[in-house]
């Protein structure tokens, strides 16, 4: 794996390992009321999106390793670009079911190294 694509991957675990202690304990009430977690969660997404994105030029072969990776970054793009009309149910709902399925699949891939 070239050295470039593993800093990707290692950016996305960062990102989803600081998403899961950002959450961890938190119900979807929590993440309403509170502005600060939101926007911590929102822009730790963004860097999973972008970072994914990058890899996925670079190798996107290795970026197929993970298997929502163009609705990843299309939720990125939106995130960033649709702010004004973000889901907070539909954010906290990734974090629930698809962030430890990313978090399984990125660490395979560096594990794969």
């Amino acid at each position: 794996m070239r050295l470039e694509a593993k800093k990707y991957l290692y950016d996305m675990r960062q990102a989803a390992a600081l998403l899961a202690q950002f959450t961890a304990g938190k119900s979807f009430a929590d993440y309403d009321a509170d502005a600060m977690l939101r926007a911590a969660v929102e822009r730790e997404f963004e860097i999973i999106g972008e970072a994914l994105g990058q890899l996925a030029r670079l190798d996107a072969e290795l970026a197929a390793g993970i298997s929502e990776h163009r609705a990843i970054v299309a939720f990125r793009n939106i995130l960033i670009h649709g702010y004004a009309e973000v889901d907070d149910r539909l954010v906290w709902d990734v974090v629930e079911t698809r962030l430890p399925v990313l978090i399984h699949e990125i660490d395979a891939l560096l594990g794969a190294d």
